[in-house]
């Protein structure tokens, strides 16, 4: 089933999301709602979508196998889409990279922000296994993207030459 993404101003894009446990994620409730959440960025052409986009604060976000496949380090299985719960990330040195960014729950809007290029990556999987990972380049934004949309971030806070299209 897909979901309905919602678009600022809703406030519910400002909360700081929280953290679940493993009976959730066991549940049948939460592998539909994965099941649904990743239906839904690709209906929507999204390469990541967190559930504050779907109006759930829970600390759940999926991405799409495609920004896995465009790190060339990446040790994860890219034949899946992954489903992160209750995601981390720590940057692993200084460098820094700036790219255009757009997002779903902000339609025709883009802008530049600085992202860091290599991040440690620790969360849960969709079975509630610890996973660990590093994360570069295009795959390491769309990480710290989603992760910041948990924490009631949006990339307009972050971008700079903000612009819209129509």
């Amino acid at each position: 089933m897909t979901l309905d993404v919602i678009t600022i101003p809703d406030e519910n894009l400002r909360k700081r999301s929280v953290e679940v446990g493993l009976d959730f994620v066991h549940s049948d409730e939460a592998q539909k709602f994965f099941d649904d959440i990743i239906k839904t960025m690709y209906d929507d052409d999204g390469i990541g979508l967190a559930a504050p986009q779907v109006g759930k604060n829970i600390r759940v976000c999926v991405i799409g196998k495609e920004a896995l496949k465009l790190d060339k380090h990446n040790t994860l299985n890219n034949t899946k889409d992954l489903v992160l719960i209750n995601p981390t990330w720590q940057k692993m040195n200084k460098k820094t990279h700036i790219e255009l960014e757009g997002c779903l729950s902000v339609p025709k809007t883009y802008g530049k922000v600085k992202r860091y290029k290599n991040v440690y990556v620790e969360a849960l999987d969709r079975n509630g296994e610890k996973m660990e990972f590093e994360a570069n380049n295009f795959f390491a934004r769309v990480v710290q993207h989603e992760v910041d949309h948990l924490n009631g971030i949006l990339f307009i806070d972050k971008a700079t030459g903000i612009y819209e299209v129509e």
